[in-house]
């Protein structure tokens, strides 16, 4: 420290500091020997240094001075003082960025350096071993860079990572010796390095070290990059050249870019390394013709421009403009050129930050840029100035970002805040949609270039300055001014503004989402349409009582059918206005044209509503009929005026019929941009740039087309024969009697007709009617379905037995799609056509390897997981060796099992000749090989074992002797074959000593050895052995005589050198050892190896997908590179150890996992070496525990190890492309451990193509706040080091001494054990400002690579037999099906969370159904799959240009997934779907978690049904496609809604009926005059029985995948579970939340938690949750057939009632009941005390700010009616008008009293609200004395309350004894008034706000309390009384955790577990 002091101020700005302070002082370093800087606080050689936190830093210095702290870390121990500078220099830089320390934490570091760095002083110089401290570094940094040049491309892994942390160090002390060396000036040796050293040590890279010092890596050895390197560094030819040299060392197109357009360092690193490897891998697929090695071919460069610029170029034909992309002729210039284009586009795309949302307006930014790029390329000159043009924002630093980015940032987030988190109206901001279609129109070149801030564009409130009355500077670019003269590309803009009006809010553009539910008629106006004129055809039909479907065409039945076209014209006049009304205020963003279109629709359609109705009117009154003279039947008609009328109205539908027969055309007229192409499709739709030709090809149009005709014929003979036709007689019936005494007061006593009794028989059947199709398309879903997987193979291979008997074809199978071919097309298609022939040919030889090898991974990942134990993993491996050479195969030996043990018993007891004993062993070719190979291990350990001169002679002359006796056929004549099994019994016991190889066992082998000697001479052999005599007679020779008949001695095996024992320690000998050994020793067990249900899952289906259709694969080389990107925010990434062992609820996480995964337990505790089950956890290593919860629960960590499965694939399958048989029988394992050149290109290849992302959105605040989960995932980037993880950092700047917050997106990876940042992008501001996910995923979609990029949520899992099959996927991109290439790949997905709990085990099956056999439909025929999620693959390069992978816009896109989709869809995109590959998906496994998911997606398909994608989709789509978009999205969930409605309406039909007593007098007439059918008809249903069929499809997908049987026991098990209770309760929840949704918005984004385990719900909680959406409709519901039931006593039978309404209680009792049925210990007694308790105190806790729902009722109360207090007033009417019903009880009760006497008169009806507001009056009254009274008059109060219950009780009396009051009266006053009171409340809530704050307010408050408390009750009873008994508790346990039970795991522990725990 003596040598380093402060000096004077130097305005210089460091390397490290530039970016934040140029223009601060710093302080420098000066070398002198003053006195010390500070005193030293320690001394002496004693001190041991310890580590300073380099992690926990101010974030706003972080990024500048993290390296230093690291390094001074690392070499402390070795450097002390170099240490000690590096802290010295983090501390300078730290007091230069923030001098002040003014920012978070600051002065708090700045201290605490300080005092380490007055510690470190003294102690460090004294051991220093250099003169000065430059000289001490400049040492150190020598020895560093010198070891870095010794070992530079050196490919030992190990190396490479002491290269790497050597070059991290040399990197930042070059940057501590640069500063210092700065600083001493002149003092300084001239020693300086130049400061381009630093380009040949560390500079942090992602994939691509495009340093100097990273050129010898084998990456950049790949002649791909070294091609596509090449050509970025070509910057011959382009202008300002030699000025940019100055400013870089290796000037290249991308630097060029950035200094001429100002984009960010990091920006241009990233997409730099993103261009090269596009271009380098789209290089190497390009044929051998147009590549080459030394210059990157015109195909691979003209490819990516067609994929980047095709939405541009379509963009610009839209609009008329000329593309701004233009080429020279000398193809040397044009390739430069074109780089130049696709690397603008990136590096816009690249540091757009939200903008990357709005694809067009990012097509604007290039239109210019593109512009002044050509202009500079070119050298054009300004007319105006006469210079040069150059760049409109210049290449100053962040440029781009500040002048570009960031205003049109800003209007997107001011236009989001007016959102209010959802609670404001849609049309009142500007979403990303609305912004982005701005540049759809001309008018967006009106914001110019520079673009024009005053423009209404990025005005966001009205201007208060009503004008501008300053000089504007002219607007008109250079770019409009040059091109005048070339074609006028550019619009002209006046060259001078002198006053500017005052600025307008340009509002919604071409759509608004208005809550209506007229969206769902204005969508689908066309099915809607279909439907009801259908309908009124059938009602006309069935009026006229049609025999036969010909009768139609009668001429009296045909007129009348015909008026369906005055509906018809109606209809679409409701759809014109609609269209008015809707778009209103999107009017200002409007042109002319589509004004006068909108107004014609409604003229037109207004017109023929006239029209028709008037030629119909006239044609029925002046009846006349002219018909030909023609005798066909045709000329047999009546030709009238209106029929002629009708001919002209049905021109328009016959052009639409032509171009729907004729897609072509179609697609032509709507993509062209021609005149008269415009001018046809203008009046069809309004001309936008989306949903233009997406006409499908007429095949796949034929196929959809079918499908929906056969489903609407079948729909529509069901509704005419069994809804419809039976309803017209009674009808009449009803028509025909008059009824005149009501039991009621009659409103409307003049309606003729009965109406009302009419309405009510038909409102639900017409409810049923609209919404039938629905089941109609699940049947159809189910037999189209499932034989188009029958078709596909599905199931073919689905237990164990099937395996075993194909398994011998898996070789073949595998050898034709995942091995890689040097074939052509043609060749490969023949060669897939007869893969069924050439699976009984002779396997490939080195293909079998390679499937060996395949497998043997398969089975290792499969114990690494621990799915099989060490034994399994044995039994299923499969022996490499150089036999497999030669087409001898080794099977697995859980294919052989008891095949050995079968050809011994067959040999000791055959009787016959040895060719027949032969032939009969091969019969069962496993049989033949097992006995072979046993034989052959046999001999092959003997052979290593015995060593012994005299021994090996003996063995070897038996042996000979043997297999002589089998070459002559004389085996059984020559041995005993009876003593067989003694051989096996010793053989055995043999090969067991072997493995065990203890020396200790030395004697025993010996002692076995010679017992076998013995029994195979002396017992088997019948015959002497010519060995043994020829053994003798050797010995008479040579020896005496006496010894002649004596054995040798010693005896054999008995001498010291005569056996190898222990074997030699060769693995691959141990190996054949223990498989010789398995296959002596393995029985029947073996049959059901694996044991594990998963296991058995995963290799049926692996195997079952090799005989499906899927391309071949490529090599490696040669294939799509891809990208998984993985959102993250606060889910948990690896369960921490207090989580592991924590009790909180009742039992931890360990504990459960033991007890539901017990096998795999087992099996990890082996392979940990820890095996004794009851073993403590502490033996166990804590990381290791860790990882096997985590592994098994919903964790990031999972998903992590899922993904890197891609990367171990890769490898795996580049080393079988590239090895040589002698490395493939070494082992893979083997050569990645060993071949450290071939690993290394093997990373390489793996880098190249594989890249995964997580999304970490809280990363950075974890880091920073010390959150565990930071370590967590630092720890998964250490393990896995090719992951990396982006984030949004955030923190602040000092500028002008003041804070500012500073966003970046940031890219990380693990580097010696820290995260290191690769990239930072700085963006404009906050990225979060719409949805979470989507803003999530687009801010790191910039840091993913490849063509192609998966989207992965971290509830997903993979595995490596699937990861084997990504080759084959990918390369359906560049398989065209259809019109056109996928842009969106779907695949199949395993729902791994069904295994314990039933009802994860229904979700699980209904979620599979939907993932399986509900999509393969949706793909293929429908074509209307979409994207929903996870796990589809996507063409990155087409989604990237279009928009992104989400869309963000904030709760219209709250199921953001979809809308990826829908807008694919709307941009010509291809969406398939491909069942051969699986990723594994979590899903919630309790009720609540599951209600809270359903309300999300019910929430997100509301949101959807507002939104302009489903808009476009329903009116741009043919007819039938639209039918399949409506059903298979919104129409589901709104067909739930018209379901709950039906019964709705069929309930308070019946209601009516009863209590005005129609339904008494029309079935006393009935019965009078013996009319069946009126009496059939008022007991109709509403056919929501048919709603079980539903569930078909999910019982077509389990038969097909499990066997039809097990799908049949699945279903009826299913039904004893109560899965119609769960779905049932599910459909309410859907139902209730899509319908709110609609009418007043809320929908929000619910998080479930995702847990593993299912816990006991509180009462309160299930109140909380389902009360509204459920309790209140099913007491509701309740009420209704009580009523129902009290008033047709007297004239209906019971059988009657129970048949009309036992649905309806069923569902009714399932809402109320069924949260407490799937509730864990939902009847154990002691948790219903713990509730009661809970529920009380929950109920009268007061609520107010801080007080969460969970424990206040008024805090739960406010919340749950969140979504009124921004309802709009329609939505607030509805809700009145709704809440009307519940006065309908009242109404028609009170004049059923026997009080009221049988009066009708209107009075009774005023008395029974008189009494209400008694009521009231009299609760009011009590509510104030307990207020005023209780405390203080405590007696008097008590006195009143009780003269007052004896006044109510006289008041009763007299009223019984006077009036005739009942007790009946008293129980229908219940019933009347209660829903009154209830109506009351509902009306309160949606008038609050003019009612809040008064006394009113407070009543309804009080009162709904009240209602809350009394429905707890209620529930509550049954709930406790059940309890008591101790079998209910049984039995629930049983029905929900019965799949546990069936797979024998320990759920009672769990419980018991937790009830011990809860004590």
């Amino acid at each position: 420290m003596a040598e380093i002091v402060p000096a004077e101020p130097v305005y210089a700005s460091t390397s490290n500091s530039a970016a934040s302070t140029s223009n601060n002082s710093r302080r420098v370093y000066s070398t002198s020997n003053t006195r010390p800087f500070t005193r030293s606080i320690s001394s002496g050689s004693d001190h041991v240094p310890e580590p300073f936190d380099s992690e926990k830093l101010p974030v706003t210095l972080v990024s500048e001075i993290q390296k230093f702290l690291r390094v001074a870390n690392l070499i402390e121990l070795d450097e002390p003082r170099v240490a000690y500078l590096c802290r010295f220099h983090a501390f300078e830089v730290a007091h230069n960025l923030d001098r002040n320390s003014s920012g978070r934490g600051v002065r708090q570091f700045k201290t605490s350096l300080l005092q380490r760095l007055e510690q470190d002083e003294e102690v460090t110089i004294r051991k220093r071993r250099e003169r000065s401290d430059i000289r001490e570094l400049r040492r150190v940094y020598r020895e560093y860079k010198d070891d870095i040049m010794k070992h530079s491309g050196d490919s030992n892994l190990h190396n490479r990572g002491k290269m790497i942390a050597a070059r991290t160090i040399a990197s930042a002390l070059f940057d501590v010796l640069n500063t210092v060396t700065t600083a001493a000036g002149s003092q300084v040796p001239p020693e300086n390095e130049s400061n381009n050293a630093k380009s040949e040590l560390y500079v942090p890279y992602n994939i691509l070290p495009l340093d100097q010092g990273g050129v010898h890596q084998a990456i950049m050895q790949l002649p791909e990059i070294k091609v596509a390197v090449a050509a970025f560094l070509t910057v011959r030819g382009l202008p300002f050249v030699e000025d940019f040299k100055k400013r870089v060392v290796c000037l290249d197109l991308f630097y060029w870019l950035q200094f001429c357009f100002g984009f960010q360092k990091g920006n241009v690193a990233n997409q730099r390394e993103h261009l090269i490897l596009l271009l380098a891998n789209t290089h190497i697929r390009q044929p051998h013709k147009q590549t080459s090695d030394s210059k990157i071919g015109d195909g691979a460069l003209d490819e990516l421009m067609k994929k980047f610029f095709k939405n541009y170029t379509d963009w610009c034909k839209f609009l008329g403009r000329k593309s701004n992309i233009q080429l020279p002729y000398p193809k040397e210039e044009a390739q430069q050129y074109k780089l130049l284009y696709i690397g603008l586009y990136l590096l816009i795309w690249g540091e757009a930050a939200n903008l990357r949302l709005m694809p067009e307006c990012l097509c604007y930014i290039f239109h210019h840029m593109a512009y002044e790029l050509h202009s500079m390329l070119v050298g054009v000159v300004s007319m105006t100035t006469g210079e040069r043009i150059m760049p409109e924002y210049g290449g100053g630093y962040e440029s781009f970002l500040n002048n570009v980015v960031t205003p049109i940032y800003n209007v997107i987030h001011e236009e989001a805040m007016k959102n209010r988190n959802g609670t404001t109206d849609h049309s009142s901001w500007r979403n990303y949609d609305d912004l982005n279609e701005f540049f759809w129109s001309e008018d967006c070149f009106q914001i110019g270039w520079p673009m024009r801030l005053e423009h209404d564009f990025f005005c966001i409130h009205p201007s208060s300055d009503r004008k501008i009355s300053k000089s504007k500077q002219p607007v008109k670019t250079d770019e409009d001014k040059n091109v005048a003269n070339e074609d006028e590309e550019m619009e002209a803009i006046p060259e001078e503004v002198h006053e500017v009006l005052e600025r307008k809010w340009l509002g919604k553009t071409n759509f608004v989402e208005i809550r209506s539910f007229w969206h769902i008629f204005r969508s689908f106006d066309r099915m809607w349409s279909f439907l009801i004129l259908c309908l009124q055809a059938m009602i006309i039909m069935a009026s006229h009582d049609l025999e036969s479907p010909v009768e139609v065409f009668d001429a009296e039945v045909l007129e009348d059918v015909m008026s369906i076209f005055i509906t018809s014209a109606a209809l679409k006049l409701i759809r014109a206005i609609l269209d008015i009304v809707f778009t209103m205020k999107a009017r200002s963003t409007m042109d002319s044209f589509r004004i006068r279109r909108n107004v014609l629709k409604v003229l037109v359609p207004m017109i023929w509503t006239v029209i028709l109705p008037v030629y119909y009117i006239n044609h029925r009154q002046n009846y006349a009929c002219s018909s030909t003279q023609n005798q066909s039947w045709l000329g047999e008609w009546c030709y009238s005026s209106y029929m002629v009328a009708v001919a002209f109205y049905l021109m328009t539908n016959a052009v639409d019929t032509v171009l729907f027969l004729v897609p072509v055309v179609g697609k032509y007229i709507e993509t062209s941009n021609s005149r008269i192409c415009t001018l046809l499709s203008w009046w069809r739709q309004p001309r936008l740039y989306v949903g233009r030709g997406m006409q499908e090809s007429q095949v796949s149009q034929f196929k959809y087309t079918m499908f929906w005709v056969l489903l609407l014929l079948s729909k529509f003979i069901f509704s005419y024969k069994f809804e419809i036709k039976p309803l017209i007689s009674p009808t009449r019936q009803i028509m025909r009697i008059g009824v005149s005494n009501y039991d009621w007061h009659e409103l409307f006593p003049k309606v003729k007709s009965n109406a009302g009794a009419i309405a009510a028989i038909w409102a639900p059947i017409i409810l049923v009617y609209f919404m039938d199709a629905q089941i109609w398309y699940s049947v159809y879903c189910s037999i189209f379905g499932g034989v188009y997987g029958i078709l596909h193979h599905l199931g073919e291979i689905r237990t164990l037995g099937m395996l075993r008997s194909r398994f011998h074809s898996l070789p073949d199978a595998f050898n034709a799609y995942l091995v890689a071919h040097k074939v052509k097309d043609n060749k490969e298609r023949i060669r897939k056509w007869f893969l069924c022939q050439r699976l009984q040919k002779a396997y490939e030889k080195n293909n079998i390897v390679k499937f060996v090898v395949m497998w043997n991974q398969i089975i290792s990942s499969f114990r690494k997981e621990d799915l099989i134990s060490n034994r399994e993993m044995d039994l299923m491996k499969m022996p490499l060796s150089s036999k497999l050479f030669s087409g001898q195969i080794r099977w697995p030996v859980f294919l052989l099992a008891n095949k050995f043990s079968t050809a011994l018993s067959i040999a000791r007891e055959f009787l016959g000749k040895d060719a027949d004993l032969l032939r009969k062993i091969r019969r069962d070719d496993y049989m033949y090989l097992v006995v072979t190979e046993c034989y052959e291990s046999l001999k092959y350990i003997l052979e290593i074992l015995v060593v012994g001169d005299v021994e090996r002679r003996i063995m070897s002359g038996i042996l000979d002797e043997i297999e002589e006796s089998i070459r002559g056929s004389t085996l059984l004549e020559d041995l005993n074959m009876s003593e067989l099994p003694a051989l096996h019994t010793k053989c055995v016991e043999l090969v067991e000593l072997l493995v065990e190889g203890n020396e200790d066992q030395h004697c025993n082998v010996v002692t076995v050895l010679q017992d076998i000697f013995e029994l195979v001479t002396n017992d088997m052999m019948l015959k002497d052995s010519r060995t043994l005599d020829s053994l003798y007679t050797q010995q008479q020779v040579y020896g005496d005589d006496a010894e002649f008949f004596t054995y040798p001695e010693p005896q054999l095996f008995a001498s010291a050198h005569s056996i190898h024992f222990p074997l030699p320690d060769s693995g691959h000998l141990m190996e054949k050892v223990k498989r010789f050994l398995l296959l002596l020793t393995v029985k029947d067990k073996a049959m059901d190896i694996p044991s594990n249900l998963d296991a058995r899952r995963r290799i049926s289906f692996f195997a079952t997908s090799l005989f499906m259709d899927m391309p071949s694969a490529p090599k490696v080389r040669n294939m799509l590179s891809f990208s998984v990107l993985t959102p993250h925010y606060m889910e948990d990434v690896k369960y921490s150890s207090k989580e592991l062992h924590s009790t909180k609820e009742g039992v931890s996480i360990l504990f459960y996992m033991q007890k539901i995964f017990p096998d795999e337990w087992e099996n990890f505790l082996e392979r940990v070496g820890n095996e004794k089950l009851n073993a403590s956890n502490d033996e166990i290593n804590e990381e290791e525990l860790r990882n096997w919860t985590s592994f098994r629960g919903q964790t990031l960590s999972r998903t992590v190890r899922g993904m890197m499965y891609y990367r171990k694939a890769l490898k795996l399958q580049a080393f079988l492309d590239m090895a040589e048989d002698d490395d493939i029988l070494q082992g893979y394992d083997a050569i990645e451990k060993g071949n450290y050149t071939l690993s290394a290109q093997l990373d390489a290849l793996a880098d190249m193509k594989f890249t995964h992302i997580i999304s970490c959105q809280m990363f950075g605040s974890h880091k920073s706040s010390g959150n565990p989960q930071a370590q967590d995932i630092l720890d998964l980037m250490i393990r896995y080091p090719s992951l990396r993880v982006a984030y949004v950092e955030e923190k602040e700047e000092i500028v002008a001494d003041k804070p500012r917050k500073v966003y970046s997106s940031v890219l990380v990876k693990a580097v010696n054990g820290f995260d290191q940042e690769i990239y930072r992008i700085k963006l404009p501001g906050p990225p979060n400002i719409g949805e979470g996910k989507p803003e999530n995923q687009n801010h790191s979609i910039i840091f993913t690579r490849g063509e192609a990029l998966q989207a992965i949520d971290m509830n997903q899992d993979n595995y490596m037999e699937e990861a084997f099959k990504m080759r084959n996927i990918l390369q359906e991109f560049l398989h065209v099906r259809g019109q056109r290439p996928p842009t969106i790949l779907g695949m199949r997905e395993h729902i791994f969370t069904g295994s314990v709990s039933s009802l994860a085990w229904f979700m699980s099956y209904q979620e599979t159904s939907f993932v399986t056999i509900g999509q393969r439909l949706l793909a293929n025929p429908l074509r209307v799959r979409f994207h929903y999620g996870h796990p589809d693959l996507f063409d990155r390069i087409f989604h990237l240009t279009r928009g992104g992978i989400s869309k963000a816009s904030k709760t219209v896109n709250l199921s953001e997934d979809v809308f990826a989709g829908f807008n694919t869809t709307l941009r010509r995109g291809n969406i398939t779907y491909h069942e051969y590959m699986q990723v594994g998906k979590g899903r919630d496994v309790g009720l609540n978690q599951i209600s809270k998911f359903e309300a999300k997606v019910a929430n997100g398909n509301s949101e959807q049904t507002l939104s302009r994608d489903i808009y476009r989709l329903g009116r741009r789509f043919d007819f039938f496609r639209m039918l399949s978009c409506y059903f298979t999205t919104i129409g589901f969930y709104f067909n739930s809604l018209i379901s709950v409605i039906g019964i709705y309406v069929f309930l308070y039909g019946q209601l009516y009926l009863v209590l005005s007593g129609l339904q008494r007098a029309l079935l006393i007439e009935a019965r009078m005059h013996n009319i069946k059918s009126l009496e059939t008809a008022l007991a109709s249903q509403s056919f929501i029985q048919l709603g079980l069929l539903t569930g078909l499809p999910m019982v077509i997908e389990i038969g097909l995948e499990r066997g039809f049987l097990n799908a049949l026991k699945d279903f009826v098990l299913m039904q004893f579970q109560l899965a119609a209770v769960f779905f049932t309760f599910s459909f309410g929840t859907k139902a209730h939340y899509y319908g709110r949704t609609i009418l007043h918005g809320g929908a929000k984004y619910r998080p479930t938690g995702r847990k593993v385990a299912v816990f006991h719900a509180s009462f309160t909680e299930n109140y909380r949750l389902y009360s509204r959406s459920h309790f209140v409709k099913g007491f509701e519901l309740l009420l209704l057939l009580i009523v129902y039931d009290l008033f047709r006593r007297s004239y209906q039978s019971s059988m009657a009632y129970v048949f009309i309404t036992y649905a309806i209680w069923f569902m009714s009792l399932t809402w109320l009941f069924a949260p407490f049925l799937f509730n864990p210990s939902g009847f154990n007694w002691g948790k219903i005390v713990d509730d009661w308790k809970d529920w009380n105190k929950w109920i009268v806790q007061q609520g107010g700010i801080g007080i969460q729902q969970d424990k206040s009722w008024q805090s739960w109360w406010n919340d749950e009616q969140a979504h009124l207090r921004y309802s709009g007033l329609g939505s607030r009417l509805i809700e009145i008008l709704l809440s009307l019903r519940f006065f309908l009880y009242q109404y028609g009760l009170v004049y059923h009293l026997d009080i009221s006497g049988q009066n009708k008169n209107f009075i009774v009806y005023v008395l029974s609200w008189v009494v209400i507001v008694v009521i009231f009056l009299l609760v009011k009254v009590v509510n104030l004395g307990r207020k005023y009274f209780s405390a203080n008059y405590h007696l008097a109060f008590r006195l009143f309350k009780i003269l007052l219950f004896l006044g109510i009780l006289a008041t009763i009396i007299t009223l019984s004894i006077i009036c005739d009051l009942s007790l009946r009266d008293l129980v229908v006053c219940c019933l009347a008034f209660l829903p009154t009171g209830w109506g009351l409340i509902l009306v309160g809530q949606a008038v609050r706000p003019k009612i809040e704050g008064t006394a009113l307010w407070h009543f309804t408050r009080v009162f709904a309390q009240a209602y809350d408390y009394g429905m707890g009750v209620v529930l509550f009873a049954p709930i406790a009384s059940l309890a008591w008994l101790p079998i209910i508790s049984a039995f629930q346990t049983r029905f929900l955790f019965n799949e546990a039970f069936s797979r024998r795991l320990q759920i009672q522990p769990i419980l018991a577990g937790k009830k011990k725990k809860h004590r």
